[in-house]
């Protein structure tokens, strides 16, 4: 009896030892959320497609600007039939469109033809002048909108982008807690793989020795087999939750990466993800919601539909186009460019009832109170969020104090019973129910951690905060 409880001993102070030393194998490497973050952020696949959105609106802002490049148009048409020259028309236009409604033209015609109009022959005229948009189009104008929209729109781009990064980042920080909680459970049991060993060998070596009887080596063979199964359970879900890991590593050349077997996660996760997440200062009573990207996102939508609504608000005004041009038969005579000769023109049009503006109008306007209730519901919705993840916090903090020190009270517990058991004091039936009771608060321990650390990536997500590269 003296041998075994020395043995014992022996037992569990190498066990504890093993446990908590450095890891020695070189095979072995840790890697952290924070790497593994930062692998993610650079080099996953929708991560890349987020910036995608960036290019989209700055497509779009180039395709709007292309509304005010200068424009050459050059028109020619000859007819000749049955050896007649009935026509030759040339018409070159030079245009530059400008912000508000007004277009600079400058302009060449010759038209010539036995069979052409005698108003509509000209030879060699040369003009410059200027049309203007005096109501409809004049403060505000298709192109204008355009403009305007396309520059909001890379604004948004912005926030939405960071929107989807950092839901990406969230997903694939929740599989990093998931397959640290695989491994810790693993690495539990694996302890307890070793407990039931030994208990089994000194079981069997003391009714070797006529100390136990025979079925306490069928119950400590029983316990053992059992603890083999459930490391085994643990080990296939730890080896399910690596590939699913593997699912967010790719390379720079989009070449997906394997996980390999001797890369562990980081087992003092709790005390690093604050600066992973990089909210170690965060604090949501100073919390800006109006910098929430999600409210600015909405924010620039709201511009850009109130710009669209001036626009259409603009088309309830009557139409009157005005353009004036000077006329001269020599390009290189400025001087001949007075009021004597010249061009001028008016256009005016009104629709009776307007009935398409105001039609448009009214849908622009459900369309601004439609973005603008969501802005004021996303401001409550993202807030109290917040607050709740705050408090589910600090309940998780309570609840983790208080289930680690029933784990050290199990444990003293097992302790005392096995010294029990090996001096002949107790049975293996209660060794082994208080090892049980220890396995369900170790399990709740590591299960609470999860939940904690998924609580964090809830409030990095909810706050939408950027982390370092």
């Amino acid at each position: 009896m003296k041998k075994l409880f020395l043995l014992f001993f022996i037992f569990k102070i190498t066990t504890y030892y093993s446990q908590n030393k450095p890891l020695q194998d070189s095979l072995v490497a840790t890697m952290t959320l924070s790497e593994y973050l930062g692998y993610v952020k650079r080099f996953h696949p929708i991560v890349k497609q987020a910036n995608l959105i960036i290019n989209n609106s700055e497509a779009k802002l180039l395709k709007a600007r292309g509304a005010f490049d200068p424009e050459i148009k050059v028109n020619f048409d000859e007819k000749r039939f049955e050896q007649k020259d009935y026509f030759d028309k040339l018409n070159a236009t030079f245009r530059i469109p400008t912000w508000y409604g007004i277009e600079l033209k400058a302009n060449f015609e010759n038209n010539s033809g036995a069979f052409l109009n005698p108003a509509a022959k000209i030879d060699n005229l040369y003009s410059a002048g200027v049309s203007v948009s005096l109501l409809r189009g004049l403060l505000i104008n298709d192109r204008m909108a355009a403009m305007k929209q396309a520059r909001l729109f890379i604004n948004q781009a912005k926030e939405d982008q960071q929107i989807l990064v950092n839901n990406i980042l969230y997903k694939a920080s929740v599989t990093y807690f998931n397959w640290l909680k695989a491994y810790n459970k693993k690495q539990a049991y694996t302890s307890f793989v070793k407990n039931a060993t030994f208990r089994l060998n000194a079981t069997k070596r003391a009714f070797s020795e006529g100390d136990k009887p025979a079925v306490d080596t069928l119950e400590a063979s029983i316990f053992y087999k059992s603890r083999l199964l459930d490391l085994e359970k643990t080990r296939i879900k730890y080896v399910k939750v690596s590939l699913e890991l593997s699912n967010f590593l790719w390379l720079a050349d989009n070449t997906p990466v394997e996980l390999q077997s001797n890369i562990i996660p980081d087992t003092s996760t709790l005390q690093s993800i604050d600066n992973a997440f990089n909210i170690a200062l965060f604090n949501n009573q100073n919390f800006n919601i109006n910098e929430h990207p999600k409210i600015k996102s909405l924010r620039f939508k709201i511009e850009r539909l109130d710009v669209e609504r001036r626009l259409k608000l603009n088309s309830l005004l009557p139409k009157l186009d005005v353009n004036y041009n000077f006329l001269s038969p020599n390009e290189n005579q400025f001087s001949n460019f007075d009021t004597e000769n010249y061009k001028a023109g008016v256009k005016f049009s009104i629709p009776i009832f307007f009935r398409k503006a105001r039609g448009d109008l009214r849908l622009v306007k459900v369309k601004l109170n439609d973005i603008q209730f969501e802005n004021e519901a996303s401001i409550v919705s993202i807030t109290n969020k917040i607050d709740a993840i705050q408090q589910e916090l600090d309940s998780y903090i309570i609840q983790s104090n208080l289930t680690n020190d029933i784990v050290r009270d199990y444990e003293a517990l097992l302790n005392a019973e096995e010294r029990k058991f090996f001096m002949g004091a107790s049975s293996l039936f209660l060794v082994n129910y208080r090892e049980v009771k220890l396995i369900e608060s170790r399990l709740k321990a590591i299960d609470l951690e999860n939940k904690f650390l998924k609580s964090k990536a809830s409030l990095f997500k909810a706050a939408v905060i950027q982390i370092a590269e």
